[in-house]
């Protein structure tokens, strides 16, 4: 089941759909940073592609951020 939490970026508000698995890995990335999770939201948002979806763009954030290093 999707969870869908609001955000204004750039001025505008947009709601964003997430797996609660996401968001709570994002929500630990954003403690972790010392941010709110409106700050990450809004740090991704600013530094993905035009071509990348923001939700594609903070799963592959929240994959990368967690994911124990080799």
């Amino acid at each position: 089941m999707l969870e869908k939490r609001s955000f204004s970026l750039a001025g505008h508000r947009t709601s964003i759909a997430l797996e609660p698995e996401f968001w709570a890995a994002l929500g630990e990335a954003a403690k972790r940073d010392g941010v709110t999770l409106s700050t990450l939201v809004t740090r991704v948002d600013a530094g993905r592609g035009q071509d990348r979806p923001l939700a594609s763009a903070l799963r592959v954030f929240a994959l990368l951020t967690m994911r124990p290093l080799g």
